[in-house]
């Protein structure tokens, strides 16, 4: 599946170009601009085990920027941002893989290239004792812990790019 390239939103949007763990890469615009988590809102998700959206509430479209019929089918990774590291998303599977809730800090890439910055907790839908998707909630995050997860992020970005170029 080919996840779309992103068009240019705004003059001064910076591009990158994101590769996925499942091998797939696109390019994608990303401005700067901050879009506050919505008061008294919940986003919420589903995926099937591959992490290809099922559902999406209402809150999550309008907050994505993305229609309904855009999402669904395509991998939760549409969101991700250049600015989160690999290794946040590999704790967060690596958990929820193993059955167990996972709660996280999630900077999210909106359709236009703004962002938005989640507490989110996934966990396994479990049917008939198997593991048969996922489900993920989030809400507005603590900007005191964001604030101190910025440089944490940051680190563990440069040491996935040192790694990729040794």
């Amino acid at each position: 599946m080919k996840l779309p390239d992103m068009h240019r939103p705004a003059a001064d949007a910076v591009e990158s170009l994101l590769t996925y763990t499942d091998g797939t890469s696109r390019t994608v615009f990303h401005t700067g601009v901050e879009v506050p988590f919505p008061e008294g809102r919940l986003i919420v998700s589903r995926t099937d085990l591959n992490g290809l959206l099922t559902h999406a509430n209402d809150a999550f479209v309008e907050l994505s920027g993305w229609d309904r019929e855009e999402l669904i089918g395509m991998p939760h990774h549409i969101l991700r941002h250049p600015d989160m590291p690999k290794a946040a998303f590999k704790g967060l599977w690596d958990t929820v893989a193993a059955g167990q809730k996972w709660h996280g800090y999630v900077k999210n890439l909106r359709k236009d290239g703004a962002y938005y910055w989640v507490y989110a907790t996934a966990v396994p839908n479990i049917r008939n004792g198997q593991i048969a998707g996922y489900t993920s909630v989030r809400r507005k995050p603590s900007r005191t812990r964001i604030d101190e997860l910025i440089p944490v992020y940051r680190q563990w970005l440069a040491q996935e790019t040192q790694k990729a170029a040794s």
